[in-house]
């Protein structure tokens, strides 16, 4: 599922095509918004998905509007949530994504790292290590693959 949180040619397509992603078989087509607008589209039409779906969990990536939106909806409708680059922290609450990291893994049951430190931040607030999986950057990878 593609929320359409990024939605032009640079952030979105070019992604799809260079990589040879499928198309993602639902688009919300949220678009630009205020932090709020755009958080609340992606939250009242993703849990239409959730109910035609009934999915039996949701994983989320990053740290976008998307990602905190999604993860809410889900842990709402009771449905277990699981973040890819998880733990990640700048200590800046001034930024927007900051604060989705802290919300999404505040309310996630597992955990998927990009590195050691992220394992730690999460085992700082708490997090039970058996639900943290330091997986690797696919990022990295992605650029590897190329």
């Amino acid at each position: 599922m593609h929320t359409g949180q990024h939605y032009d040619e640079n952030m979105s397509d070019l992604f799809f095509r260079e990589l040879d992603i499928p198309e993602p078989d639902i688009n919300l087509e949220v678009g630009s918004a205020s932090h709020a607008v755009q958080t609340a589209r992606i939250m009242e039409r993703f849990e239409k998905v959730c109910l035609d779906v009934q999915p039996d969990m949701v994983m989320v990536v990053g740290d976008v509007n998307s990602t905190a939106a999604c993860t809410l909806v889900a842990s709402k409708m009771d449905i277990k949530t699981a973040h890819y680059e998880a733990g990640l922290r700048s200590n800046d609450r001034s930024m927007p994504e900051e604060i989705n990291r802290i919300v999404t893994d505040s309310i996630c049951e597992y955990f998927f790292t990009t590195s050691k430190d992220a394992n730690e931040n999460l085992i700082k607030e708490g997090k039970p290590e058996d639900n943290i999986f330091l997986v690797g950057n696919l990022m990295i990878d992605t650029l590897n693959y190329q």
